[in-house]
């Protein structure tokens, strides 16, 4: 015989949940309207010469904090697109056709990259500017497993300072979130300063408003190392990472 006990809790078991409830999105950021940043955005979208071309790992788009569309949305509609996936160009896509243009640059740390400065100075744009948007793992794993970029112009940003990105850890100090990347660039590509002005406006709204509400600035993972703070065991990948920074620092003081 089954208990009235058994049965009691049976029932109880069979009551469906309640949905959650679901918090408002803004339609042009798809951020709770709580936390939305669009009030930071430029009055008038943004539009320079040329374009900046996204390839975004999947991992990406789960991301709460993601910088990308605060690119998407502040720049003119066709001025920032966003291709997804862990290898390009797709079937079926017209991405072939951009990275295959003569004015397409893909900007990636690799050893036939110059820096983007030189290729701005010659005036030879508007450009399609490739931007590879995810960890620097999954950076590197989409760059070797799409041939069709390896042949392209590449191209690397010899300037930065530290990122503005404060709630998100960084590899090492002069790392620039996917926004910050892109920021840099149109600034040298259009020799127009007022990008940075007006483009960071979304990053340090969003930063602001997760600092008021608990979160905590990061400093690089680079410098939690060079202080001893660095709370867990360093691995061979990161070993390399730092060194390649160290390196890049030292070239920038003998040519000051």
């Amino acid at each position: 015989m089954t208990s009235l006990e058994e049965v009691t809790w049976a029932d109880l078991a069979n009551i469906p949940a309640d949905p959650p409830t679901m918090r408002e999105l803004c339609k042009k950021c798809e951020r709770p309207v709580q936390v939305c940043w669009c009030s930071a955005l430029p009055p008038k979208p943004l539009e320079p010469r040329g374009r900046i071309i996204i390839l975004q790992h999947p991992a990406e788009e789960k991301r709460s904090l993601r910088t990308a569309p605060m690119l998407s949305v502040g720049l003119a509609p066709g001025k920032c697109l966003i291709y997804k996936g862990k290898r390009f160009p797709k079937l079926d896509s017209d991405l072939e056709s951009i990275l295959a243009d003569e004015k397409s640059l893909l900007l990636y740390p690799s050893a036939s990259s110059v820096p983007l400065e030189q290729v701005a100075a010659s005036d030879d744009g508007p450009f399609n500017l490739i931007l590879i948007d995810g960890t620097w793992p999954q950076a590197k794993a989409i760059y070797h497993c799409s041939t069709a970029l390896h042949t392209m112009r590449q191209v690397k940003l010899v300037s930065t300072g530290n990122s503005n990105y404060v709630i998100r850890t960084q590899p090492s100090d002069g790392c620039l979130s996917t926004l910050e990347t892109a920021i840099e660039a149109l600034s040298v590509l259009e020799r127009d300063n007022s990008y940075r002005e007006q483009l960071l406006r979304p990053l340090h709204a969003l930063c602001q408003f997760q600092l008021d509400n608990g979160a905590v600035t990061h400093q690089s993972k680079e410098f939690l190392i060079k202080h001893n703070q660095y709370p867990k065991l360093i691995g061979k990948r990161l070993n390399k990472l730092l060194r390649n920074a160290d390196n890049l620092k030292e070239e920038k003081e003998v040519k000051h």
